[in-house]
Order: structure tokens, then sequence, then C-alpha cells
């Protein structure tokens, strides 16, 4: 049987990490449907396994990856067909499923996607499961009320990959985006994205009382932690929150008065157990209103061979939006 290139996390002295190997499609865990990888992305859960830096694999050895991209090889469910264009995010995949770093990926066929009309195989890997957060999160704050005349929205560590692409989302859709960083140097870009005010971390007041000036009427929050905190105590009446991150830490220290004197409400947007219905839908919306204008601003591209070096760059904070990992070279 023909070996593949696959990027394997293994677990040395109590700690997880990653080296391209070549595999068989018999190494791979079961699944109906057989994928040839066009396109892939990096995600900050893919750096935390690969890299051990998070206790993010639940078992050893695994293909790493939470995302792909591709035409269906092979299937044994009547729902695919060989040379069908497919994504797959979430789900178990490169946590205790063999996931999306592969030349080969094999996966049940109910984690499969078909590709929506108006996206590339390399839209939705630039996209992939920042987008499809950023998304969700989106319609989750909807289905609470949100709309554009309701208020600003603050979207918190704004030169990440899911911030990055939800800046543009929300833009689009005519919200007023203020966004929420450390990085001094990155203003000029938020603003190319749609943002319409910058807020800088590093010069922001957060106070300590219960209820601070009411700001926000939503917020995306990938950073967690004090920062989140912050957000409950400025949000507007009715204001909502959608929580899917925690860079900045997993506690919240908080207290009830935001919720029960402003009616604030918080969501925990948990994108990759996202049920097949809605994930079909966010999907569809990725592909028409929620697509990113401006997608090719916030992605850049490597090499499969070159995916180790991407892992600390991501982890340190110097990497920008979102990379694209490229299989085949003329994909």
């Amino acid at each position: 049987m023909p070996k593949f290139q696959a990027f394997r996390i293994t677990e040395q002295d109590g700690r997880s990490a990653g080296s391209l190997v070549w595999l068989g499609l018999d190494d791979l865990d079961a699944g109906e449907v057989v994928i040839r990888a066009h396109f892939s992305s990096v995600n900050y859960k893919d750096a935390l396994a690969a890299t051990g830096a998070g206790r993010v694999i639940r078992r050893f050895p695994c293909v790493g990856g939470v995302d792909v991209a591709g035409v269906v090889e092979s299937s044994a469910d009547a729902r695919f067909s060989a040379g069908d264009a497919v994504l797959v995010t979430g789900y178990g995949m490169g946590v205790d499923h063999d996931g999306g770093y592969a030349e080969q990926v094999r996966v049940p066929a109910d984690w499969v996607v078909p590709l929506p009309q108006g996206l590339s195989l390399h839209d939705a890997m630039a996209l992939g499961t920042a987008g499809f957060t950023a998304a969700l999160s989106i319609h989750r704050l909807e289905q609470n009320e949100l709309t554009p005349d309701s208020g600003p929205v603050i979207v918190t560590g704004a030169t990440g990959g899911v911030a990055s692409l939800a800046i543009q989302m929300l833009a689009q859709r005519g919200y007023r985006v203020v966004a929420l960083t450390g990085k001094d140097d990155a203003h000029a870009y938020l603003e190319s994205l749609g943002a319409s005010e910058i807020l800088s971390r590093k010069e922001l007041l957060m106070g300590n009382r219960p209820l601070e000036k009411a700001q926000w009427a939503g917020a995306l929050d990938s950073v967690g932690g004090e920062t989140l905190a912050w957000l409950t105590r400025t949000m507007r009446q009715n204001g909502v929150i959608a929580s899917f991150g925690n860079a900045g830490g997993v506690e919240l220290h908080t207290t009830v008065m935001p919720f029960i004197l402003r009616g604030v409400r918080l969501i925990g947007v948990d994108s990759a157990a996202t049920a097949m219905p809605l994930r079909r839908t966010i999907w569809e919306r990725l592909a028409g209103d929620l697509k990113p204008l401006q997608l090719g601003r916030v992605t850049h591209e490597v090499d499969f061979a070159r995916l180790p070096d991407v892992f600390p760059d991501l982890l340190q904070g110097r990497s920008r939006g979102r990379t694209v990992v490229r299989f085949r070279p003329e994909a």
C-alpha cells in the first residue's frame, strides 16, 4: 500500500511532540470516508497539541490537525462519492482521532461537510475552525437579538485568527466594530479589516467595580480571564458575549451583578461539537453573507513540509491572521 506523509504526535517523557512521518492507510483510525487532502490550517489548538504546550491530545500516537479540505478518494457511505469536494473541522480530529495533517485522511462519514458552493478548498481552510468559530459566535449573538442597531461590538484578541475574521464579518454586516489588541503596531491592519475603533490592551483601565461604564452591545472574546470579567462589567443593558477562547486565562472572577441588573448574557461557543444541521448552516453562511471579502488579507500559506516551523510563532504571538497548509503543489 502506498505511503504518504503525515504529522504525527507522540508522547515523549510525559510531553507530546510531533514530527513528519510516513504512514499507510492502515495506520489511520477507522472511518467510512478517505479524503485526499489539499489544504489544512493552523489553529491555536493545533500548536498546543503539536508542541506539548497544552494537554490537548487525548491519546497517542495521533495525527494532528483539526481541519482538512480535499477530495473524496473513496467512501463506504452512500452520501459521498469519489471526487466530491469536502471539508472536515472539529469533532475528534487531531485530538482523539487521526486528524487533517496528512496527505490521506480517514474519518467517519458523519463528520464530513460537502464543500458549499461559493467556497474553494483553499477558502475553506483560510476559514477553517477559526472562521467557523467566528461565524458560529456571530450566529449565536444574532439569535440573542444582536443587530447592527444595538450598538458597538467589541472583539478581543483582535489580531488572532478567529478575531481577524470576525471583524470582517461583523463590519460587512453593518456593525460598528471595536478591536481590542495588545499589539500597538497592528492598528492600521485592524482598521483595514473594518474596525471602527482600536483599543490598546496596554492602556486599558479595567476598574474593579461590579459594574463599570456600560459600553458594548455585543462582544466576541478569545481571551477569557481578566478580559472576560471586564467585559461582563462593561456590557450595555441586555448585552451579549460570545466566549470561545482562553488565551488570557481559564478562570473567571466576576459577580452576578451584570447578569441580574443589566441582563447580560454570556454564551459559550464550542465549535468542535456543533451538531451537523447547524454546522452545515454555518458553512452555508460562510459561503454567503459571512464570507470575508478580504480573506486574503488575513491569510498566508505554507507547504506541508514547513508545518513544524509555524507552531512556535503562533504560541509566542508573532503570527497574525490565518495560516493555510498546502499539501499538493498543484492544488
